[in-house]
């Protein structure tokens, strides 16, 4: 096998983890010393997969960046664009494997911004939605760290657009709930409140808890044969787009082995759903 390129995306991050694994994070930043500028980080939405989602101005903000961390949900795509001098670190989460704790990601874009660099912390879809920067803000404000946050588009517009159909619509569904599946515990949701025909829900990290929010939004009153739309893969090649119902939703993400990142988009808009991929894996659903 060829030596890797010692400014490349695979060599970086094999240097960062031999660096991690002997010295802790401040090897890392060792790895950059003699920077005399003020550092400065970048929260970036990278938007929904397609590269040509990503705004004009988190672009522009990776191109001037000396180093990128990035997430899991940042498109493969996306990254291939990236120009291989500017260094990258991956810090994803998957469900049951973590590369790096949030704990430990806050102190690395410290680590980083004090050593005067240019960072840009890149992550799927819009970052203020789900995306956990609460808690890196916090981190960058108590060591004076200059930041800035660049919003992206969120997976539940950017999947829609991509299907030609509106979130909310006037006299049907003039309400929108974007809502994590990813909750500790099912008391924490309201499903009484959640369980209204004129709105439209969109649950992020749903796979999981499809067979809870069948059952749930069943119980307060939604009608078995709720349209249910799931979009897994949204705006990439290999997107697939999957209608349902409430009744058979769980039924479908085993039937036709849905795999994250999916989408669960719920009410009476999905039936305006439209692609090449779509899949019917139930009776029609209907709103009568």
């Amino acid at each position: 096998m060829p030596a890797l390129h010692p400014f490349s995306p695979l060599a970086f991050q094999s240097r960062f983890s031999s660096i991690k694994m002997e010295k802790g994070l401040s090897g890392l930043v060792s790895f950059f010393r003699g920077r005399a500028r003020q550092g400065q980080v970048a929260l970036v939405g990278a938007g929904p997969g397609d590269p040509e989602l990503i705004t004009r101005k988190g672009w522009q903000r990776i191109l001037e960046a000396d180093i990128l961390v990035y997430d899991a949900l940042v498109s493969q795509e996306l990254l291939d664009e990236i120009p291989a001098y500017i260094k990258r670190i991956y810090v994803g989460k998957r469900k049951g494997h973590h590369s790096m704790s949030q704990h430990d990601i806050n102190q690395l874009l410290v680590e980083l911004g004090q050593q005067g660099l240019k960072v840009v912390r890149l992550k799927g879809g819009d970052p203020l939605i789900f995306g956990r920067v609460t808690e890196e803000i916090q981190a960058l404000q108590a060591a004076h760290i200059p930041y800035s946050i660049i919003p992206g588009i969120t997976a539940a517009a950017g999947c829609a657009a991509g299907l030609g159909f509106s979130l909310t619509e006037r006299g049907i569904a003039p309400r929108l709930r974007l809502i994590t599946a990813h909750f500790c515990d099912d008391r924490d949701i309201n499903w009484a409140d959640l369980a209204k025909t004129d709105e439209t829900l969109v649950f992020y990290m749903g796979l999981s808890k499809v067979s809870t929010i069948s059952q749930e939004l069943q119980k307060h009153g939604l009608p078995a044969h709720w349209p249910v739309l799931f979009v897994e893969n949204g705006t990439h090649k290999n997107e697939r787009m999957i209608k349902s119902t409430l009744a058979e939703m769980s039924n479908c993400v085993n039937s036709m082995a849905l795999q994250s990142p999916t989408l669960i988009y719920i009410g009476q808009v999905t039936l305006n759903a439209r692609s090449q991929t779509e899949t019917l894996c139930s009776k029609q659903a209907h709103i009568g």
